[in-house]
């Protein structure tokens, strides 16, 4: 086994798994234009001034924020990610949630794309974005919180709101995540002001769900994860599935919702038959809302978790619907491509409304 697979493997099961993903090199051609000395990629944000400065020796930091009494964080971002700037100038604005950072973690920025060595657990060198592309970092910003020997307390695949991110450096920064899982700990302490209702939606499956595969089943499965005092889930029924975009998409899946909280059975894609509670941990899905894909044999092959709006939303439902998992693994490069194509068409592409 070679050091980059024994570094992931020492990370765990944590990295987003698609079918066809593989380690396939990031070509020369894709990567962003170098710039001159002194100069910035466009939508460039710059991070807290109390962010690490970092050779990116993985094991020295590990190391280092033992030694203090903290954990590493890997903040994995890119230039012109809004969510990213909405983590940076939203939830680390907040005086509560930056002295909470600083008190359990030491923060390290990493680009997706980029190009500085990174040396990883195992003392392989490398640059960030194979580093990252390794980890399975489809989103920005995607955060992975390590403990003391390098194996993801937990990780955030995408932006968390203020109140959920805040409970969430809790939760990994007082070491809770051998004694409790996280969804329990999120549902127990992550009160927010929400419609305290699951939303009806004529394309959903009705309950009891059977979710394994049929004779003659053609088309892919969607299956949404929420609970009823989520307000991401509120927002997402009321603006992101009335976009007539992602109306239309919706009708390419057969699609259902799972109450993370419910003891109601169900019928897995693989034939299992278990609570609706239970197989929500056993997939470790840790926010709500979040969106597993599966392909027509029952496979996960795509998974959405972090808060979404609509533009990125359509851009998921997208790459499954249209089989563009299979030939571009890296979600990030096809959301790039669909906003591209769309405004060479003459399309408005509006990443936040």
């Amino acid at each position: 086994m070679n050091s980059r697979r024994k570094f992931l493997r020492t990370l765990g099961a944590s990295a987003i798994l698609i079918e066809g993903a593989g380690l396939t090199p990031v070509l020369a051609a894709d990567a962003p234009a170098q710039l001159a000395p002194g100069m910035v990629n466009p939508g460039y944000q710059d991070p807290p001034k109390w962010f690490k400065d970092s050779f990116l020796d993985i094991r020295e930091e590990i190391a280092a924020a033992k030694n203090a009494g903290r954990r590493l964080m890997l903040y994995f971002y890119q230039d012109g990610c809004s969510y990213c700037t909405k983590l940076l100038t939203e939830n680390f604005a907040r005086k509560q949630i930056a002295d909470k950072t600083r008190k359990y973690f030491d923060v390290i920025a990493i680009n997706i794309w980029g190009d500085r060595e990174v040396t990883d657990n195992a003392g392989a060198v490398l640059p960030e974005k194979a580093f990252a592309k390794g980890l399975g970092v489809q989103f920005t910003p995607t955060l992975l919180m390590l403990d003391e020997q390098g194996v993801p307390a937990l990780r955030l695949n995408g932006y968390v709101p203020p109140h959920k991110f805040e409970t969430a450096l809790d939760f990994a920064g007082q070491r809770l995540e051998k004694r409790q899982k996280y969804t329990d700990y999120m549902q127990a302490n992550a009160r927010e002001p929400a419609s305290g209702k699951l939303h009806a939606q004529p394309w959903l499956m009705p309950e009891p769900l059977d979710l394994g595969k049929r004779a003659g089943d053609t088309l892919p499965l969607m299956v949404l994860f929420e609970q009823k005092v989520c307000a991401a889930c509120d927002e997402m029924h009321g603006e992101g599935f009335t976009r007539p975009d992602v109306a239309a998409l919706i009708k390419r899946f057969r699609a259902a919702r799972v109450d993370i909280a419910s003891p109601e059975k169900l019928k897995t894609p693989a034939g299992e038959t278990l609570a609706m509670r239970d197989w929500a941990r056993k997939l470790n899905i840790v926010y709500t809302p979040s969106i597993a894909f599966f392909d027509v044999g029952g496979r996960e092959v795509f998974r959405v978790e972090g808060y979404l709006r609509p533009f990125h939303l359509a851009s998921s439902l997208d790459y499954v619907a249209s089989g563009e998992y299979r030939k571009q693994p890296e979600f990030q490069r096809y959301i790039e491509a669909r906003a591209a194509a769309r405004r060479q068409r003459g399309e408005p592409v509006e990443l936040w409304k």
